[in-house]
Formats: structure tokens, C-alpha cells, sequence
């Protein structure tokens, strides 16, 4: 049986005020085509699918329209919940829609209830089990846990989903689809953080007992384990997955549930993400960067004094740069102070304002600067 896993499709999301809704458009155009030509058995989305509880209406258009299409196949499509997702929105008319092949898993209560799918080679039936993302502190009573963490949660919903492939017929392969951060995998800046107090992750080990694991929440594709995979975000949602190739996996599992081949299928990139460091006029003038001249870009400049007018300049050439950082070389050395108290300690309210100055402009303000900074800031002592 050939599965299609994917996870975090953000729907809705930006990058950087860049919009995405098109991008996210080519990407389910592209998954229902590799569905149509690899004989696609079944869609294994593992959550995240919109990007905020309350997404726009752009997302749910898009979000509707792409289940349709997968209905249209007859290919069987499997969703569970994220933690940006809404669970109980999600699951909104899902008895309604199983009939047509669409089956969303947004409920802890229903991990142990799989979705049987008919074998066409041969092996025994597939029950895909879906575990929404589990807030520990919320469904701990629910499903039995020993303790409110993540570790826990997913434990005890591991041994329902054990306790009823038990009861299947012999030969039955099965799959997990999960949204939670395993130990060992790599996240990247754009997850959000699903800890609120106590460690975020759970072991692999968890999972023991299936034929596969298709993850989601981490945004870089990786392999935790030979069966227990992230298939990460489509798309790159933070500067930190530069470079990294995009893509889902695709999944053939043979008629005793091995895995036969597992192999990484590419999604259309919109604009390549990179990030450029050194001084500006390296930057402007130099021919080895002509080649992200359209790329979305992070820019880091080193230049000792911050050159006016930088990112005018930048976007002459590079018409897509989206954040300007700024490492100047040969900065004051040593520690900062702790915070922003103990660094202002005992300045004036002019010291301050021209502290600001420097930091921003990399250089001290003028004398005629600072008696301007020094009338402002009387001014405003004397009318609190």
C-alpha cells in the first residue's frame, strides 16, 4: 500500500508579510497530482493544517477546496489536529464528511478508533490511528495518564491504539499519525513551542508496536527512526530552514507491513530562502551574489559603523529582502549587562536617548544632536 505523508500546511500563514496563500495553493495542486500518478492508497495529513485556531477565510476556502479534490479520487484521507489547529473546529461535520473519504481525527477520547482502509495488494486491511496534538494538563483524566506531560499523554494513547490492533485480525498493518515533538529530532524558529511547563517531548520509544509513525510539527523533514518519520512543513516558514529541501514522503508498505520503499518527493518552491552575511558594499557590488538576487533574504551586515539607508540599498538589488540584522565587526567585546535596568542605571534621560542613537546608527550623536535630544527629553521631563 503506497501512503502519502505531509503535515504542517500552515494554511494561511505569511512569511514575513510575504504572502503565502499562493504558494500554499501550487503545493496542494502538486499533492493532488502526485496522488493521481503514484497510485496514492491513502493522505496522511499530521496536523498544523491552518495556521491560527481561527484561520481567514482564504485558508478554509483553500483547506475545502483540497479535500474535495482527494474526495474526487476516492483516495482515502486521514487528518488530525496540530496545536495551531483549533481541535474542535477542525472536527466540525466530520461525521458528515467520513462518508466521502474525509476522515478528521480532532478527538483525544477516539485515538484507539483507526480508520480501516481495504487492501489492494494482497496484505491485510490498514487501520490508521490518529492522535491529535495532546495538551498534556488537558487530557490527562481522559485518556488515563499516569502525569500531565507530554511523554504521558502520548503514552497512554500508544496503549489504546496497542489494546485495539490486538483485537484486529491477524496480518493488519497499521500506521500512527502524531503531532508532537519526539526526542532526538531538530526543530527550526518557526514551530511554536508546545511546552507550558515540564520537558515538550516524548521518547520514540512511545510509538512501539506499528508499522509506521507519520509525524508532524517540526518543520525540517527527518528521519527519528527507520518506521517514524517527520515529513515537516512544505514550505519554509522562518529563516532557519534555509537551504533545506521542502518535500513529503511517500510510503509503500508491503502485505506484512514492511516498509518496501520510503522515498522524499519535493514540493514547488515559491522563492528560494537564503541568508546573506558581510559588509554592504560586498554585498552590492560582488558577482558570486548575483544569484539570489530574487531570493527571499535575511541580510546580515557587519559593517563596524551601520551604513545609512541600508536596506534601500539592499533592495535595489536584492528587491526581496525581508530582515536586516546588523553584527558589527570589532563591536564593544564582553557581556552585556543582565537587562535593561541595570544597563541604564544612572543616566540621564539625554545619555539614554543618545545610547539609543548609537545603537541604531552605530555611531555617537552629533553635538548639535545632542542638544536637540537634551531640549526634547527637559521638554518631556516637565510636562509629566
Amino acid at each position: 500500500m503506497r501512503l502519502l505523508h505531509t503535515s504542517d500546511w500552515h494554511l494561511g500563514r505569511s512569511f514575513h508579510r510575504e504572502d503565502l496563500l499562493g504558494a500554499q495553493r501550487a503545493f496542494l495542486d502538486h499533492l493532488v497530482a502526485v496522488v493521481r500518478a503514484e497510485g496514492v492508497d491513502a493522505v496522511l495529513v499530521a496536523g498544523d493544517v491552518h495556521d491560527r485556531a481561527v484561520p481567514a477565510l482564504g485558508a478554509v476556502e483553500l483547506f475545502d477546496e483540497v479535500l474535495g479534490r482527494l474526495a474526487e479520487l476516492s483516495v482515502p484521507t486521514v487528518l488530525i489536529s496540530g496545536n495551531h489547529d483549533s481541535a474542535r473546529r477542525l472536527g466540525v461535520a466530520a461525521r458528515l464528511i467520513r462518508a466521502s473519504g474525509v476522515h478528521l481525527r480532532t478527538d483525544a477520547g477516539a485515538v484507539g478508533e483507526p480508520v480501516l482502509i481495504p487492501a489492494r495488494d494482497g496484505g491485510g486491511e490498514l487501520a490508521v490511528y490518529g492522535i491529535p496534538y495532546l495538551e498534556p494538563a488537558l487530557v490527562r483524566e481522559r485518556l488515563g495518564a499516569p502525569a500531565a506531560s507530554h511523554a504521558a499523554v502520548l503514552g497512554a494513547a500508544m496503549d489504546r491504539v496497542r489494546a485495539d490492533l490486538s483485537g484486529r485480525a491477524e496480518g493488519t498493518r497499521s500506521v500512527v499519525l502524531a503531532h508532537a515533538f519526539v526526542t532526538g529530532a531538530e526543530p527550526s524558529e518557526s514551530e511554536r513551542d508546545i511546552a507550558v511547563g515540564g520537558v515538550p517531548s516524548a521518547p520514540a520509544s512511545v510509538f512501539a508496536g506499528v508499522d509506521y509513525v507519520a509525524l508532524g510539527h517540526l518543520h525540517n523533514r527527518q528521519v527519528v527512526g527507520e518506521r517514524i518519520r517527520y515529513s515537516g512543513s512544505p514550505l519554509a516558514y522562518s529563516f532557519s530552514e534555509a537551504g533545506r529541501e521542502k518535500s513529503f514522503w511517500l510510503v509503500d508498505l508491503g502485505p506484512g507491513g514492511e516498509l518496501t520503499e520510503v522515498r522524499a518527493v519535493p514540493c514547488p518552491v515559491p522563492r528560494p530562502v537564503s541568508c546573506l552575511r558581510g559588509r554592504l558594499e560586498e554585498l552590492l557590488e560582488g558577482e558570486e551574489y548575483a544569484r539570489h538576487a530574487e531570493d527571499w533574504l535575511r541580510v546580515t551586515l557587519t559593517d563596524p559603523v551601520r551604513p545609512r539607508q541600508a536596506m534601500e540599498k539592499l533592495r535595489a538589488r536584492f528587491p526581496h529582502t525581508l530582515q536586516l540584522l546588523f553584527e558589527p565587526e570589532g563591536g564593544a567585546g564582553g557581556p552585556a549587562p543582565a537587562g535593561y535596568a541595570e544597563r541604564v542605571r544612572g543616566r540621564t534621560d539625554a545619555e539614554i536617548a543618545a545610547g539609543f542613537v548609537r545603537h541604531v546608527r552605530g555611531d555617537d550623536p552629533s553635538p548639535y544632536e545632542r542638544e536637540l535630544l537634551t531640549a526634547a527629553t527637559e521638554e518631556g521631563r516637565r510636562a509629566r
